[in-house]
């Protein structure tokens, strides 16, 4: 659901950056109060593994596909969806920035869409889920799960209030089409939000919040990450996302060709030109790799001030 640059208008653009940068100020704020350098490793690897496992689409119907977003798993292994906001937008900018995937004057709308309403969408469903459960942990991944699947829905309707906004569609077509493709894939982000939950609670109940929260050791997530970007990175389906799929369909995707902004980078499209596939190994190594240098930053400039 990324965004590219031509398809929101000049003002829906300011718009949403202006929001967008309004919350990470305030997620920077509360991120001081609970979260801290102590955390920082989990902070790291959670934020390399959304980047990895964003590049792997995985099919849903009519030659579409779709990918993890991460907003909800996010907030529910940092335990903050302040920490999430800035996990999801470092993501957002390093996938902008160094591959020129998703729009440059549309990064505060992508920001905007999963970094705050699929996060905020995905926390509060799930805690208020947790309650109608009874708290029970073992129905953690159950509740994350209905919930990640409905807060990708929900971040697709704000992406198609903001295609009206901008006079790209009108709201009778592209609200149910990105709806309904959307459902879909939200279907594939509560699968993989719930099985990721119930891996971490038998395998590594420290990187979950709690009690016993105490990071132990580096090996699987680091391996587990490298797998994602560098093997299951080459099996990911080729073909358009919910949004692009949406655009075709609708007849405003060559928007995206008018009007587009790219930092020059040797790694754009998740490629290096003549290395092959092999490159796209090569991106989601060194995509990871900076995601999780600067999350890890993150967590260093906001530590509690008495850390």
């Amino acid at each position: 659901m990324h965004i590219p640059d031509g398809f929101i208008s000049v003002p829906v653009a300011g718009a949403t950056g202006l929001v967008s940068a309004i919350a990470l100020v305030v997620a920077c704020g509360r991120s001081q109060e609970a979260f801290g350098i102590r955390r920082a490793p989990i902070l790291g690897l959670t934020t390399a593994f959304i980047f990895a496992a964003q590049m792997v689409n995985f099919p849903v119907a009519g030659g579409t596909s779709g990918h993890l977003l991460g907003g909800t798993l996010a907030a529910i292994v940092l335990g903050s969806p302040w920490a999430a906001m800035l996990s999801i937008t470092t993501v957002f900018i390093i996938q902008a920035v160094l591959f020129a995937d998703g729009g440059i004057t549309a990064l505060g709308a992508n920001i905007l869409n999963a970094g705050v309403i699929a996060v905020w969408v995905g926390w509060v469903l799930t805690q208020t889920l947790q309650r109608l459960f009874g708290g029970s942990k073992g129905r953690l991944p159950l509740a994350a799960g209905i919930a990640a699947g409905v807060s990708i829905v929900v971040a697709s309707v704000a992406c198609a209030i903001q295609l009206v906004l901008s006079g790209t569609a009108s709201a009778a077509i592209v609200l149910p089409a990105m709806t309904g493709v959307h459902i879909l894939i939200g279907i594939g982000e509560g699968l993989i939000t719930g099985g990721v939950l119930v891996y971490l609670a038998k395998a590594r109940p420290d990187l979950l919040p709690g009690e016993e929260q105490q990071f132990k050791s580096w090996l699987v997530p680091v391996i587990s990450i490298l797998l994602v970007a560098g093997v299951l990175s080459l099996v990911a389906s080729g073909w358009p996302d919910g949004l692009e799929r949406v655009a075709e369909n609708v007849g405003f995707i060559d928007l995206a060709e008018q009007v587009r902004i790219e930092v020059p980078t040797p790694l754009a499209d998740y490629g290096i030109e003549g290395l092959g596939a092999i490159s796209t190994s090569i991106a989601g190594l060194v995509g990871s790799a900076v995601c999780f240098a600067v999350a890890f930053g993150i967590a260093k400039v906001v530590k509690p001030k008495n850390a």
